[in-house]
């Protein structure tokens, strides 16, 4: 298969590379058996309305899928985490149908704004951050200027309406203030008239009539008014005509012509020294209410409040599952990768030994769409966070980028470049770019937009098994049946480290999403967790078997626990913290070649040489299996 010619130098497809960005992003919903999380939440008021929620919630039909049952969390340790699993009586949930949503209050509201800027700069100086806050204020203070001088012009206008200095007037109704208030323009030239009339300058007041009045006839407040003032051209006075009659002089009418412009205008009643009250610990408050909801409406309801260490992600419950949900079938080979399709998860791609790839939805357990279009088998998939494309790895060396966001996949672009099996396909964090490893040898990146060859990376001695970027994208790690783990630096395209303690081929290589754990998978039936700071192992996992050849795969998981397959047919779940097989998950019957957790959907996935996918469950009646 002929080559596309490669790029000599990195230029602009590199420069979309956003080397110094994680990677790192990770809603589900239960009814309780108990309350006892509401306290999270700092106010009564908070936990009312949760539960009104959860009220509603309970007459509405759920979003999970009906085979989905009572879960429970895990634990710290290994035993606790079992005796948990066995014991423990968190309830599921339907998912609710109320979603945090642009609709809930407009970001682009300068009020809004105002009071996200104000209750920042609270938290500043509550923390003693006075040097940013200062910063902060300062910077705002541009807008509250640009408002304040709104504000001025507003006094200016009010000014000159009382003082009746028209020209001034007129002046300031072409500035944006007023400008498009057409119908307050067309008061502001009444009043000039009724002042002529007032005056008997009936010459002038014809003259104004015709010139500014009579285009603007449209916008008269009453419908005989227009007619009225061409009648007070002959009236002996003003409360002759029947549209004036209340009319009690210059004065008077100018003043009201100020309260029509400020009713108008009706502008915020914050002042530039942010005045309006800020409730004690606003931010905080806020994010304890937000991270209520998170639990509240989480797939499992804990029945002791969690502790929440981080804020950058959503709340997700993590289940130990013991049993089958739902098997996938459609398939007529082997299936070889699955993914869950985005962060969301709430579809499931699968890649097979037919050629074919088959998009599930996970309420269903039902195929929803098959992307054909290969010639080959399916090695590996990838998703974009969003769940908008997929990437998919065959043996008939190409890669294809596959449009999911319609109802009906489309296939937009087919990288090439590999001379044989392409094995292995990721995503790179800003996901412009993928990198690929293959049957010869190299490590390959491609821009998926333009599908050209960024650069190559040889050095392997044989097929290359897996490759994937480090959360930073500025790194690629790639296994391969040399039995080494390589680390490539992505713009000069060295190899600037080598694993090969290795006791066999490398069948995958994950790295966590802090970047500092590296997740090996070998035939050597062992899967190993290494230190990347410290370039050395540090554990173990074992009880599986991983030794013919397959390509065995091994996965992170939520809450510090390692998913992975099996060739006897099993899926193993490993703690990763002291190595101990937690639970042994029994169904298929044929070697587990991969296995996919999603924090959002609560859920693992499985494929097997059975040509089946397996989403498995908790169900309390069945005891764990070591």
């Amino acid at each position: 298969m002929g080559s596309p010619p490669e790029k000599n130098v990195i230029s602009d497809s590199l420069e979309k590379l956003d080397l110094n960005r994680s990677s790192l992003s990770e809603e589900n919903t239960l009814v309780p058996e108990n309350d006892q999380v509401d306290h999270i939440a700092e106010t009564e008021e908070s936990v009312s309305q949760l539960d009104k929620q959860r009220q509603m919630d309970e007459q509405m039909d759920g979003e999970y899928p009906a085979w989905c049952r009572n879960g429970v969390s895990s634990s710290t340790s290994a035993r606790k985490r079992r005796s948990d699993a066995t014991h423990s009586q968190n309830v599921g949930m339907h998912n609710s149908h109320i979603r945090p949503s642009e609709d809930i209050f407009n970001a682009n509201d300068p009020q809004i704004k105002e009071d996200i800027i104000s209750i920042i700069m609270q938290y500043l100086a509550d923390e003693g951050y006075h040097a940013s806050q200062s910063v902060l204020y300062d910077e705002t203070n541009v807008k509250w200027k640009e408002r304040e001088e709104r504000t001025m012009e507003v006094k200016r206008l009010k000014k000159a309406i009382l003082d009746g200095d028209w020209q001034e007037v007129e002046k300031l109704c072409l500035k944006p203030l007023v400008k498009n208030h057409r119908s307050f323009l067309y008061s502001v030239y009444k009043q000039q008239y009724l002042e002529y009339i007032e005056r008997r300058e009936i010459q002038k007041a014809f003259t104004f009539l015709n010139k500014r009045l009579k285009p603007l006839e449209h916008l008269q407040a009453k419908p005989n008014e227009f007619k009225d003032m061409c009648y007070l051209l002959t009236a002996k006075s003003i409360p002759e005509a029947a549209s004036f009659k209340n009319w009690e002089g210059i004065m008077a009418a100018r003043e009201n012509l100020v309260d029509q412009l400020q009713s108008m205008l009706e502008f915020e009643n914050a002042d530039r020294n942010g005045s309006r009250h800020i409730p004690h610990d606003r931010l905080l408050t806020l994010l304890r209410q937000a991270v209520a909801y998170q639990i509240e409406f989480s797939r499992y309801h804990p029945k002791i409040a969690p502790t929440v260490n981080s804020l950058l992600e959503d709340y997700t419950s993590f289940v130990i599952p013991n049993a089958v949900g739902a098997t996938l079938t459609g398939h007529r080979g082997n299936v070889k990768c699955v993914e869950y399709i985005g962060e969301e998860g709430r579809r499931i791609v699968s890649g097979s030994s037919d050629n074919t790839l088959r998009i599930w939805d996970t309420e269903t357990a039902k195929c929803i769409d098959v992307l054909e279009g290969h010639r080959s088998r399916v090695w590996d998939v990838s998703t974009t966070r969003l769940g908008d494309f997929i990437s998919s790895a065959s043996g008939d060396g190409t890669v294809k980028i596959w449009n999911v966001k319609n109802t009906k996949a489309s296939c937009t672009n087919t990288l090439q470049g590999h001379s044989g099996d392409v094995y292995s396909v990721k995503y790179h964090p800003n996901e412009h770019h993928v990198v690929t490893g293959g049957y010869d040898k190299t490590v390959r990146l491609f821009d998926v937009t333009t599908g050209t060859i960024v650069k190559t990376f040889p050095g392997h001695q044989l097929a290359v098994t897996k490759t994937i970027f480090n959360p930073l994208g500025n790194l690629i790690i790639s296994g391969s049946k040399d039995n080494t783990i390589k680390f490539w630096d992505i713009v000069s395209g060295l190899c600037i480290r080598t694993i090969s303690s290795h006791l066999g081929e490398v069948t995958s290589v994950q790295m966590n999403s802090s970047g500092t754990l590296l997740l090996s998978s070998s035939k050597d039936n062992s899967n190993r967790l290494w230190d990347v700071r410290m370039v050395r192992p540090m554990r173990k996992l074992k009880g599986h078997q991983n030794t013919s050849k397959n390509f065995v795969k091994a996965n992170f998981a939520d809450n510090n626990l390692i998913v992975g397959g099996s060739e006897d047919g099993n899926v193993y779940i490993w703690d990763q913290d002291t190595g101990e097989v937690l639970q042994k998950l029994r169904g298929h019957s044929g070697v587990v070649y991969d296995a996919a957790w999603n924090a959002k959907q609560g859920m693992l996935a499985s494929c097997s040489d059975d040509q089946t996918v397996k989403v498995w469950w908790y169900d309390e009646k069945i005891p764990m299996e070591i």
